[in-house]
């Protein structure tokens, strides 16, 4: 499939000094329609958020740097500002893809953004590892996918070098296809290993995707 426009759903389990995420946890509520201001310097200013909760008003209101700006039957709607610094919203707009919903829940928070290609995600995901740890991809849909309910993101990361070239190579020549391409002998002469270690480097990989796919 030729890279097109993808839709990417991420969580990040600890998100840092994220005031939206630990209203969520700290208030036990949803938050959700995240709106930010820009501040007019690029590198100073205040940065003013907005959300909604449909719960959790006397913790929310407690912390004194949250105000409410208004209250109706979706849950009320609140306001606070920030300084600019590295949060996990503008680290992945450092990448030029502006995140489009942010919402939270115990915690964690949850992004959606639009990437041009499948690159641009990878960077987005190892950077954010690399300074909150605990990223997951939720869902990807391309471009004209029509049924995302049953969509699926797998986190090829989880392999490991061997274990993918196994996989790829697999696929390339064959082996999955009926009736076969290759046979197992002739995936493993491939690739330079014995006949078990191929088996062995297979199962494992299919093992680790099919627990993603199935949500095991």
């Amino acid at each position: 499939m030729t890279d097109s426009g993808i839709r990417v759903e991420l969580s990040v389990d600890s998100p840092g000094a994220c005031p939206v995420a630990a209203v969520s946890e700290e208030a036990g509520t949803a938050v959700t329609d995240v709106a930010r201001s820009a501040p007019l310097d690029d590198d100073e200013g205040q940065v003013v958020e907005e959300f909604t909760a449909d719960g959790g008003a006397q913790a929310i209101e407690s912390r004194g740097d949250i105000a409410e700006v208004f209250a109706g039957g979706g849950g009320a709607r609140y306001r606070f500002e920030r300084e600019r610094a590295g949060c996990v919203c503008e680290t992945v707009e450092e990448f030029a893809c502006p995140v489009a919903d942010i919402r939270a829940e115990s915690g964690q928070l949850r992004l959606t953004f639009h990437a041009p290609d499948v690159d641009r995600i990878r960077a987005i995901v190892t950077r954010l590892k690399e300074l909150y740890g605990d990223v997951s991809l939720r869902s990807l849909r391309r471009d004209g996918e029509t049924n995302p309910t049953d969509s699926v993101l797998v986190d090829r990361s989880r392999l490991t070098d061997r274990q993918r070239e196994v996989l790829e190579t697999a696929i390339e020549m064959g082996y999955f296809r009926y009736p076969k391409g290759a046979n197992a002998s002739e995936v493993a002469e491939e690739l330079d290993i014995s006949v078990s270690t191929f088996a062995e480097h297979l199962a494992a990989a299919q093992t680790k995707l099919l627990d993603t796919i199935l949500d095991v």
